[in-house]
């Protein structure tokens, strides 16, 4: 039986892992051996599967259907990855509209307050043209009569079709010819036909390129971190007070930490009173430092492995780190491998940053995720795209349970739990349902499989005993993508804006009469899911 646990100084909230560092889990882990039988690195099937993205042949070129005097405009929201989700869906809108698409204008005034411009963050005139043949991109509106052509504006619903937009959007276009469409995020539906979709893949992972200055410096980190070691993972740490107190979890902090979330909670009206407790068995609470580092220990990644965390204000700071710097001393983040001047050019901007955080993240081995906020989503499809690279997704709802009876089983009893409760959370090929989520996070209308990936995983399947639709993850076991139904899930009120009135009845006054520019939306996404 293990030891008990020492609590770390005064702060009951995040708990020492002193528990396990000791002889039992030193002849465990990877660095003794571990589990030899296969590479933590890599996924086992995933050389069998590639992005594929290319328009069919009945997608007609940007010059065949797009009509003159008709121009679209999308003014973005929130932080860096889900402006790019707005700016991934505005391509798709215009193409649906045969429009002209005006570079999309970003967020500079929501929580994030950043005023970079389009052109400050992504490579513009690489985007005009790689997207030439699919949608005619230009930089700003014409003037009008000489004069500056003020555009006409109003908002979609969440999750607009093909249809809602021709009903909606496209009879102001014809009387307005300019419209703009505000606080544009996930205002395009999840499933389109398959040569939108491939046009949404073409954009986000091929057309969306950041800027050189911030290319070059985000190449310099992930050049430090491979001269410190041949591997490295990328943990997403969202553990910010504001994320927590959305999530209504509590951490065991006491009056202290439930009156400063408390507060802080107050800030979104919609939300009822939490019951922490529910809230955690459902998986819904993001996990702690020290509980990521555990659940990678149980996976084989021993304690010489290096991790860049990416991250924004850690409640709790150094305290609330300590935890998981003790289970990975080699733990880094942009700050601790570059200096203030290298990152002073980036610094006062929080997209600019975020894009450093997301090219060392695209970039490592193994990408972690505490939470399932756009940053995490994104970056999930984009590493299926390119190659199915490990991604790890916490079980939060299984692995809760886990953690709450650590102090009564051993090491190598919590550490082949662990390793149960997280297949299907690993980032292997045919893990989720083509369609299920976010396009963005499972572009499977994208991903190709080839017949010798095909042939392998039916006969696998044969020799486990199972039918076709047996898939078997990088441990060589098979999984059930029922699992899935236990990921962490932080839900957005917003996403349940009223998508009714499909037939657009009083449309063109309508949808601008329910938009007052004046009155903001409250900020679930802007400070829960944007980076």
């Amino acid at each position: 039986m293990a030891p008990r646990r020492r609590r770390h100084h005064n702060h009951s909230r995040f708990r020492c892992p002193t528990l396990y560092i000791g002889a039992a889990i030193a002849a465990f882990l990877v660095t003794s051996g571990g589990r030899s039988n296969r590479d933590i690195w890599t996924l086992r099937m995933s050389k069998f599967y590639y992005g594929c993205s290319n328009a069919s042949n009945k997608f007609s070129k940007a010059e065949t259907i797009t009509r003159p005097n008709r121009y679209l405009w999308i003014a973005t929201s929130g932080g860096l990855n889900q402006q790019r989700t707005g700016i991934t869906d505005a391509v798709v809108a215009a193409r649906i509209l045969n429009a002209t698409l005006v570079v999309p204008k970003l967020d500079q005034k929501s929580f994030w307050k950043d005023a970079s411009n389009f052109a400050e963050i992504f490579d513009v005139d690489w985007f005009i043209s790689h997207l030439a043949n699919d949608v005619k991109i230009i930089k700003e509106l014409p003037r009008r009569g000489g004069k500056t052509w003020t555009p006409y504006t109003m908002r979609v619903p969440r999750k607009c079709n093909e249809r809602c937009y021709q009903i909606r959007v496209l009879p102001v276009l014809l009387k307005k010819h300019a419209v703009q469409l505000t606080k544009f995020d996930y205002r395009l539906a999840n499933k389109l036909e398959t040569d939108l979709q491939k046009l949404r893949c073409r954009v986000n992972y091929h057309a969306l390129r950041f800027t050189d200055p911030i290319t070059k410096m985000g190449e310099t980190l992930v050049h430090r971190m491979r001269m410190m070691s041949k591997h490295y993972i990328a943990l997403h740490l969202r553990f910010e007070p504001d994320m927590l107190a959305f999530s209504g979890c509590y951490y065991g902090g006491g009056d202290k930490e439930i009156k400063e979330l408390g507060k802080i909670r107050k800030r979104w009206k919609t939300l009822h009173t939490s019951n922490p407790d529910k809230v955690r068995r459902q998986g819904r609470c993001p996990l702690t430092p020290e509980e990521i580092g555990l659940m990678l220990r149980a996976l084989g990644y021993g304690k010489e492995v290096h991790i860049y965390v990416a991250s924004g204000e850690v409640y709790g700071g150094e305290d609330t780190l300590a935890p998981l710097k003790a289970l990975f001393p080699n733990t880094h983040s942009k700050d601790t491998i570059a200096s203030k001047k290298e990152l002073e050019p980036f610094s006062a901007f929080s997209s600019r940053m975020a894009a450093l955080d997301f090219l060392v993240c695209d970039e490592s081995d193994v990408f972690v995720t505490n939470n399932n906020g756009n940053m995490a989503k994104i970056l999930a499809g984009r590493r299926r795209y390119f190659g199915h690279k490990p991604t790890i997704r916490p079980n939060a709802k299984k692995l809760y349970r886990l953690f709450l009876n650590r102090d009564n089983m051993t090491w190598e009893e919590f550490a082949s739990r662990g390793r149960r409760y997280q297949k299907g959370f690993m980032g292997e090929p045919k893990e989720t349902r083509p369609g299920r989520g976010e396009f963005h996070e499972n572009p499977s209308s994208c991903i190709c499989e080839d017949s010798e990936a095909k042939l392998k995983m039916e006969s696998g399947s044969r020799k486990l005993g199972r039918g076709k639709e047996g898939t078997k993850n990088d441990l060589g076991e098979a999984v059930d993508d029922q699992n899935n139904d236990n990921e962490l899930e932080l839900s957005d009120p917003e996403d349940e804006e009223d998508l009714s009135d499909p037939q657009g009845k009083g449309l063109v006054d309508g949808t601008s009469e329910d938009y007052d520019p004046n009155t903001s939306e409250e900020p679930e996404l802007e400070v829960l899911l944007s980076d």
